[in-house]
């Protein structure tokens, strides 16, 4: 057993289900939706990380395990029909041994000589959608997506109006099933964007651009209305077949040379039949061209050439032991760094991002690329003006991989101590690389995309509260918080007077949100934006919880945990039962409060029973999700913390100016009642001594917590 791997059958199968939901997300959004959120290769990791663990615990391989399925289950618009015969997909290679030991696979399943030669076939693998096209009698009947590869889903009506599909095949047998990608060429697809952004500007609205060609191909192909995808460059290239009558050839390569001649493309860089050598050089050859092909790539597939064997191999899981897709390497560039912008998101996190002399990479112009944080900037060393090597992980998210100018004279970049939208200290907490805004909502940026994960469509989704309404309604100052949004209503009649808006859109808008009044809990406790607690994470605690006021429960829970005191827990550990003699109302009181700690101290054993969440999002939880209020004497106070604190984090320090009715702000101004100084406390500590401000230690403002209790 490799050490990263789970060690017992519990930690397997709780990390073997938690994998299971996450890659099933991930289909749904690159196969269903057209909207993958992570990389080729990220979503590889999952992949190889499921199949890892269900090799060493093969007692635990799940029902709905993802080594048994291809893609996602259709939905939407588009009727649903199950193929003749499934449609899988293959499993992948990374490098050359890879494809040495799945030739040795082969040989050892057919138990074939040593000396007995395995031919192969080699093509590109095209990035496209999938698409299956069923003759009968020699005319077009059904085109399906590949779906689930079970069930797919009919774009018949669409697939009619791609050029390359022809309509008829004269002298095919009875039923003949084409199978291939639908894709879009690289200058199409600049094209098409270039269009949509030019109509959008005529038009006035917000533009809407496809990021990559198989996302451009994926949702022409898949339009409700056919004359959409009529008015899209959409293409064809064959790879191989489905359900057939009989077949025009005993070899992948005779029957793709049939399907050929009855005119359909297939690409001029397929060969076969080829021995093992011959098919690793048409790889090379294949990604020596890779930049220069008209269409994306991500790799070359074999398959075994003699379909006798085929059919002996059959299929495992989800994919045949007859084929591989040997993917490529990331591709890579060379360009200038020009910039380095710091952006802030949702939970203030500040991230820099590269900004590129533009640059072509995988067919893809890159002008910009994170740079994660500030110790990724000092790993590489780079600064503006430097020349850089650029990569898309995946092929999809560019990142810096080498700095090619490093060792220039010139000064390091500063990455900032303060937020550069609200002026706000911005702090790693200890054992964190990542630097956050301390401001929180009084953050603008933060507000903003707080606001946007809100309405996103993981979350509330409310239709027609774009960024554009948002920045609109902000300005306003109509909205501040998420809470804000089912209060627009009263400003019905203003919105109708303003610019660009019309009773239809208002009253749309409106009905939009009074639609969400009621929506299901998981989707809200992800949209409050709560770090860690992402939407994975909002259902699992919805499943073991049930309901938000037990998720509340369970904060409250963590907040009394976190507040115990080790007398606290010494207590909690002897746990007496009967009462002692003496005030009973201040037993009482001293045993509830006992019990509340006895039983956030049982929080963390629980939720790692239920694989709910664990220690970085139970933090996140408790000050974001309570609210709870007390009497103190720093309530209806605005409150700066500064510098270094040592008991406790900024998190923590800020949950707890609230639960006593105070506000945290990020910057000391006239406004400003009381600052909390730590070591280290620099400019805030002065400028409050400028205006008089009171100033106390972290030690004075536990005591001030403590007395409110």
């Amino acid at each position: 057993m490799t050490s990263d791997l789970p060690r017992t059958e519990e930690e397997a199968a709780a990390e073997l289900a938690r994998l299971a939901e996450m890659i099933a997300h991930h289909n749904r959004l690159y196969h269903a939706d057209d909207a993958p959120e992570i990389s080729d290769a990220e979503f590889d990791a999952l992949m190889r990380r499921n199949n890892a663990i269900e090799a060493e615990f093969p007692g635990l391989v799940r029902s709905d395990s993802p080594s048994r399925k291809v893609g996602a289950a259709p939905t939407g618009h588009l009727s649903k029909v199950a193929h003749a015969r499934p449609m899988f997909s293959l499993d992948n290679g990374f490098s050359d041994t890879d494809v040495v030991d799945f030739l040795g696979r082969v040989r050892r399943f057919l138990n074939l000589p040593p000396d007995t030669p395995v031919a192969l076939t080699a093509e590109p693998k095209i990035d496209g959608l999938s698409c299956s096209l069923r003759y009968e009698q020699g005319r077009l009947v059904q085109a399906l997506t590949r779906g689930d590869g079970r069930i797919g889903e009919d774009v018949t009506a669409n697939v009619r109006t791609i050029a390359d599909i022809p309509q008829e095949i004269p002298g095919a047998p009875d039923i003949f099933e084409v199978r291939g990608e639908v894709y879009m060429a690289k200058s199409d697809f600049a094209e098409l964007n270039a269009r949509l952004l030019a109509e959008a500007e005529e038009s006035g609205k917000e533009a809407r651009q496809f990021a990559n060609p198989r996302n451009a191909a994926a949702g022409s192909l898949r339009q409700k209305d056919a004359a959409v995808t009529a008015s899209r460059p959409l293409r064809f290239l064959a790879w191989g077949w489905g359900e057939v009558t009989s077949l025009p050839g005993e070899t992948q390569s005779e029957v793709i040379a049939a399907i050929r001649a009855m005119r359909f493309p297939v690409s001029d860089l397929f060969v076969g039949p080829v021995d093992l050598d011959a098919a690793l050089a048409q790889y090379k050859k294949i990604e020596a061209q890779r930049a220069d092909l008209p269409f994306d790539i991500d790799g070359v597939v074999y398959k075994v050439d003699r379909l006798d064997w085929q059919t002996r191999l059959g299929f495992v899981g989800r994919a045949p032991r007859w084929g591989l897709a040997h993917k490529f390497p990331a591709e890579r560039a060379q360009t200038t760094l020009n910039d380095i912008e710091i952006q802030v998101g949702r939970t203030g996190k500040l991230t820099p991002v590269a900004k590129l002399e533009p640059v072509t990479v995988g067919g893809v112009v890159v002008r910009n690329a994170t740079l994660h944080n500030a110790d990724e900037i000092a790993r590489l060393g780079v600064r503006p003006g430097d020349r850089i090597v650029l990569q898309r992980a995946g092929d999809v998210i560019p990142q810096i991989v080498e700095n090619l100018t490093r060792d220039e004279e010139r000064p390091a970049f500063a990455f900032p101590d303060h937020c550069p939208r609200c002026g706000s200290e911005a702090v790693a907490e200890e054992g964190e690389v990542d630097v956050r805004c301390t401001g929180g909502l009084i953050c603008p940026a933060q507000r903003l995309e707080r606001l946007k994960h809100f309405v996103s469509r993981g979350a509330l989704d409310i239709e027609g509260l774009g960024e554009k309404t948002l920045v609109e309604l902000l300005d306003l100052g109509w909205i501040t918080e998420p809470a804000d949004i089912f209060r627009l209503a009263p400003h019905r009649e203003e919105l109708l007077g303003r610019e660009g808006w019309q009773e239809k859109s208002v009253d749309a808008l409106l009905a939009a949100i009074e639609a969400k009044r009621a929506p299901d809990a998981a989707r809200l406790l992800f949209g409050l934006g709560i770090r860690h607690i992402g939407a994975i994470t909002a259902r699992d605690l919805l499943k073991r919880y049930t309901t938000l006021p037990a998720i509340r429960t369970l904060a409250e829970e963590i907040i009394a945990l976190r507040d115990a005191t080790p007398r606290d827990r010494r207590e909690r550990a002897e746990a007496p039962r009967a009462p002692r003699q003496g005030d009973h109302r201040a037993y009482r009181g001293r045993e509830c409060r006992r019990r509340r700690r006895a039983r956030a101290g049982r929080f963390l054993p629980r939720a790692a029973q239920c694989g709910a969440v664990g220690g970085s999002a139970g933090r996140s939880l408790a000050p974001d999700f309570i609210v709870e209020t007390r009497a103190s004497e720093v309530s209806g106070m605005t409150l700066v913390f500064t510098g270094s604190l040592e008991s406790l984090s900024r998190d923590e320090a800020k949950a707890q100016a609230e639960s006593l009715g105070a506000r945290v702000a990020g910057s000391v101004s006239a406004k400003t009642n009381l600052v909390i100084a730590g070591p280290g406390a620099g400019s805030k500590l002065k400028k409050a001594a400028e205006l008089g401000i009171r100033v106390i230690s972290e030690e004075d403002w536990a005591k001030i917590f403590a007395k409110a209790e």
